[in-house]
């Protein structure tokens, strides 16, 4: 007896361009802070893994016009040689010596005022590692107004936003347009993932630091974020980007951590 369709798990399927490319799919990171670095190094860990699995791999680009300064040593990937350097440049070098890619570092905002480039700009997926509400709303505009006009070989397709209040965060998968699903007789497929900025507006206004002032020092910072909270949520978004490049298939497009008592809980897709 067939299962009635509502009674189905609801899924999303990844189409086969992403998993089995003819070029390396292109990945926007927005954000090379505390988050975006740690997310960083996992994603060149899994272009290595991807490549050794005959996957052609990612293309990256890292944005962000920020230098390193005495109070991001320790919480954030940056050594004392890196002081005044710009972010972006300082872990794309290191990944480059370290995995030999040739991804690309912008010392620029990912915002309208600077990119006037749509080739730039666009990327297949693109992952946010921002501190405010008002950067990821600029962010949605952009990627939504790419996903109308833009129809070259990166046309965006995914987003996945991280975000992080002190020691608690989210990581949630969106698309920028319908993906195409197969029939299926044992899922409900679902094309479209809700943008977060749609989806978990209160959500993302609450979790914004009141206090949004650099830090004089790693002591000071560590009063705003939990030493371990981006390096958490880091491991585990990219746990989900994994499962949609080796698995094709996603019955959870992202997850709430709460580090505090230990709590993860998925974001089931519906």
């Amino acid at each position: 007896m067939r299962t009635k369709k509502k009674d189905r798990p609801a899924v999303h399927i990844v189409q086969k361009e992403l998993l089995q490319p003819y070029n390396p799919v292109t990945v926007n990171l927005i954000g090379a802070g505390g988050t975006g670095g740690q997310v960083l190094t996992a994603i060149a860990r899994m272009n290595h893994a991807l490549n050794a699995l005959g996957h052609a791999g990612l293309f990256v680009r890292v944005f962000d016009n920020d230098t390193v300064d005495t109070a991001n040593l320790g919480r954030q990937l940056f050594t004392t040689a890196e002081l005044g350097s710009y972010k972006s440049v300082a872990l794309i070098n290191r990944i480059n010596r370290f995995f030999g890619t040739n991804w690309r570092a912008e010392t620029t905002r990912y915002d309208k005022a600077s990119l006037k480039d749509k080739d730039l700009a666009s990327a297949t997926i693109t992952i946010s590692c921002v501190d405010t509400v008002d950067a990821r709303y600029e962010i949605a505009d952009i990627l939504k107004h790419l996903a109308a006009q833009y129809g070259g070989r990166n046309r965006v397709q995914y987003w996945m936003d991280f975000g992080n209040s002190r020691s608690s965060g989210q990581v949630i998968l969106s698309t920028l347009e319908k993906i195409k699903q197969p029939a299926s007789e044992l899922y409900r497929p679902v094309e479209t993932l809700p943008l977060v900025t749609d989806e978990f507006k209160e959500l993302l206004v609450a979790s914004e630091q009141a206090d949004n002032t650099p830090s004089c020092s790693l002591a000071e910072a560590l009063t705003k974020q939990d030493l371990f909270i981006n390096s958490a949520l880091a491991n585990c978004g990219a746990s989900l980007l994994w499962q949609l490049f080796r698995e094709g298939i996603l019955f959870n497009r992202g997850f709430f951590l709460n580090l505090q008592d230990f709590r993860t809980q998925p974001l089931k897709v519906a």
